[in-house]
């Protein structure tokens, strides 16, 4: 009967462990871009054939460095680095903290945000851009430079922080943090208004010029930055969008709009720009990466 007692006790014992371990997991998601990166004003820094990328994607690996550091101190468990820029492959995953899980690569279903499911507690968009047709801001474009001129989501023209924070509210995490140029941060105050944290860590000049904060102030600024999001996450309520869902994508051609009309429920608006309706964000939001794909071939 006491051997009975004995194990039954340590049975319970162990189960409030595990409890207490599974109550403990505090899991984030960096979506990480390179335009915002300190440093960054110029294609050749972005671009795989760049003369300049090698700099570029290690100033990448240390902003993004900068902010896990600031989320492990802030109490996070888990942090998960999806690499998001051109071919989604950029950070060496030797210079990424060793602590943090990467994903890399492209196709991903959720694209820039891989890695999202409702045990996230926060979302934090790193090295982020503007909208096409932005002024003074570094490489401004939105999703892809060569076939999108403007993406509306009901009635609304947004960047990709915003397409990406609404996507993030539909699984109802909060974004929490974004970085990059002031014109970039000032776009994401305007969407998700004054409770997120917003690091600039340069300041456009124009299109493929700026004022970079020193170093050393821009990898502080980073770090203390991602610290004080997760610390006040639960103060910052999820983006979200009233269901109907409508898309509409206005490309730089009329040839582009030709391709993805071939998709039902796909409508032609005018002669470079289509649209669509979705109840779901989630649905709506990979039919639009799909054919923006439609579009580029």
């Amino acid at each position: 009967m006491k051997k009975l007692i004995v194990l039954i006790a340590a049975g319970l014992a162990i189960s409030a462990i595990i409890g207490a371990q599974e109550q403990a997991r505090h899991k984030v998601l960096i979506s990480v871009d390179m335009e915002g990166i300190w440093g960054v004003v110029h294609g050749d820094q972005v671009s795989s054939e760049g003369r300049d990328y090698g700099a570029a994607r290690k100033w990448m690996a240390e902003d993004v460095n900068a902010v896990v550091a600031g989320l492990f101190e802030a109490g996070a468990t888990e942090v998960v680095v999806n690499d998001s820029h051109g071919t989604m492959r950029n950070i060496l995953a030797s210079d990424l903290d060793p602590a943090a899980v990467l994903i890399s690569g492209t196709p991903k279903p959720l694209s820039m945000m891989e890695g999202l499911d409702r045990d996230c507690e926060a979302v934090l968009f790193i090295g982020y851009h503007a909208r096409a047709g932005s002024a003074s801001a570094i490489l401004d474009h939105t999703i892809s430079s060569a076939t999108i001129r403007a993406i509306k989501i009901n009635g609304r023209e947004m960047p990709e922080l915003g397409i990406n924070a609404a996507l993030a509210g539909a699984f109802g995490v909060p974004v929490v943090m974004l970085s990059g140029d002031d014109e970039t941060c000032a776009q994401a105050k305007t969407i998700l208004g004054d409770g997120f944290v917003a690091v600039a860590v340069k300041s456009g000049l124009g299109r493929t010029s700026a004022r970079n904060l020193p170093r050393t102030d821009s990898l502080r600024l980073l770090r203390a930055g991602a610290k004080e999001a997760f610390l006040k996450r639960k103060q910052i309520p999820p983006y979200k969008l009233t269901p109907p869902y409508s898309f509409e994508l206005d490309f730089h051609n009329s040839a582009q709009a030709e391709l993805p009309l071939f998709v039902p429920g796909v409508k032609r608006t005018a002669a470079r720009s289509v649209a669509f309706s979705a109840d779901d964000f989630v649905e709506g939001f990979r039919l639009m990466r799909a054919l923006i794909a439609l579009a580029a071939s």
